[in-house]
């Protein structure tokens, strides 16, 4: 089952700029600190990109070995760091576009480090202890496959027959936990399948701003208690399953249900997912309690993956995308010499992959016209960075980037996501006081 839940911990730990959440600290985490050159970890092309690598307190093992993959697929240099000094270096000059992906392992094992090594301890460990990122001209990063010829044509097929599904609202009041605020659960009809939610109505008369909720990756219960926490700010809150299940079940969907269909555009589980997004939409622009003017899109991996699709599929009413480590970018980019991620679509399986190129965020971002904050992990394997930059590059409005340096996938490194949350708070915060977005520009080598 795959459920992105967050490490809780008191032991999720990190020196300098690496970031983990294990069990306990890493060992190079205890005894290394890694400075980067540009504290934005974006640099312009032939530049020296690279960290400063120097020893702490703790430093017992001073033996490493590194290894430097360009878009966490080809290997760009590999090399030794030697800390007798308490000082090494890691610096590369690369001379395209390109995410960059650092391993540090230690060749020093924990026995080697406490005491002279005994013949049953002569073999040093090699442990991956560390990870590093940095981007390398980003925003020229470009789609390694054009969109489909007929992508379009496809789509607006498909919001057709939803359009003939009539909606049929089935609305049943449950208890919030707020006296003020009215909480539903939500079922609509849709192309073979239904939405399901919850729905959480604003405390004040009259209309309100709306703010849809996409679902990162799992089959879970969602959390009555996230739609209520906005609706008593003001928002119109409606969280959307992603799947056709009640809101209140963890089950009742194969957890492997990303495979499914996958070798077809008309069988892909994301083409009914999909669908639902945009009836959820449609079902808040709806009701009368909407103030016919605002409507935020907001999710984390996969639903930032359908954050985006929506958006792409229904430009003329979204007034913002604020998304974090989006998944389901870059699909076909393992044929392309990038590390393609979640949801791992077969890159030997010629028709999936011709298949996924229809549910790719890529495809969508020139279509989104509303403003977008975009959230990407240096570090991310499960969402890469290289895939996120691209459809960032390709987005058609107003636009973001947050980039997180230290940050794996969400689910991975939760305490390095602060950057997001804070300039997701900001957003929001603006866009219900019926204020404009007001973008930064965090793109360039600083």
């Amino acid at each position: 089952m795959i459920r992105e839940t967050l490490c809780a911990t008191s032991t999720c730990a990190l020196v300098g700029v690496l970031a983990f959440c294990s069990a306990s600290p890493s060992l190079a985490q205890q005894q290394l600190a890694f400075t980067p050159f540009r504290s934005s970890g974006i640099y312009a092309l032939g530049e020296t990109a690279g960290w400063d690598v120097s020893a702490t307190p703790k430093t017992t093992c001073h033996h490493y070995t590194y290894t430097a993959k360009e878009n966490n697929a080809t290997l760009l240099m590999s090399g030794n760091l030697d800390l007798t000094t308490g000082k090494a270096q890691i610096a590369m000059q690369v001379s395209e576009p390109a995410m960059i992906l650092v391993q540090v392992d230690a060749a020093c094992s924990a026995v080697a480090q406490a005491k002279p090594a005994t013949p049953q301890h002569k073999k040093a460990s090699m442990t991956s202890e560390a990870v590093l990122g940095a981007a390398i001209d980003p925003t020229q990063l470009r789609p390694v496959v054009p969109a489909p010829a007929d992508f379009d044509e496809f789509w607006q097929g498909k919001l057709k027959q939803l359009k003939s599904v009539p909606m049929n609202p089935h609305l049943l009041q449950v208890p919030s936990g707020d006296p003020a605020v009215n909480l539903y659960m939500v079922k609509l009809r849709s192309v073979g399948s239904h939405v399901q939610g919850y729905l959480a109505v604003p405390p004040t008369e009259g209309k309100h701003p709306a703010l849809i909720l996409y679902q990162y990756a799992g089959v879970y219960a969602l959390k009555p208690e996230e739609s209520v926490k906005y609706a008593a700010q003001g928002w119109l809150t409606f969280d959307v399953d992603s799947h056709d299940i009640p809101p209140f079940k963890g089950d009742g969907v194969p957890t492997d249900y990303f495979r499914l269909g996958e070798n077809s555009r008309e069988t892909s589980y994301f083409l009914n997912m999909y669908l639902r997004d945009t009836r959820a939409l449609q079902y808040i622009r709806s009701r009368p309690d909407w103030d016919g003017k605002t409507i935020v899109l907001m999710g984390t991996s996969m639903g930032g993956q359908q954050s985006l699709a929506t958006a792409g599929l229904n430009p003329k009413w979204i007034t913002a995308v604020i998304v974090d480590e989006p998944a389901g970018a870059d699909t076909n980019s393992d044929l392309h010499g990038r590390k393609a991620g979640y949801p791992y679509w077969p890159s030997n399986d010629a028709k999936a992959m011709e298949a996924s190129r229809y549910f790719d965020p890529i495809n969508f971002a020139p279509h989104i016209k509303a403003a977008t904050i975009l959230a990407m992990g240096f570090i991310d394997t499960t969402a890469p960075p290289t895939g996120l930059w691209t459809v960032f590059n390709q987005l058609g409005g107003p636009k973001e980037a947050v980039p997180m340096i230290d940050a794996a996938h969400t689910n991975k490194t939760p305490q390095r996501l602060g950057k997001f949350i804070e300039r997701s708070k900001q957003a929001l915060d603006m866009l219900l006081h019926g204020g404009s977005l007001q973008l930064h520009d965090a793109t360039s080598a600083q």
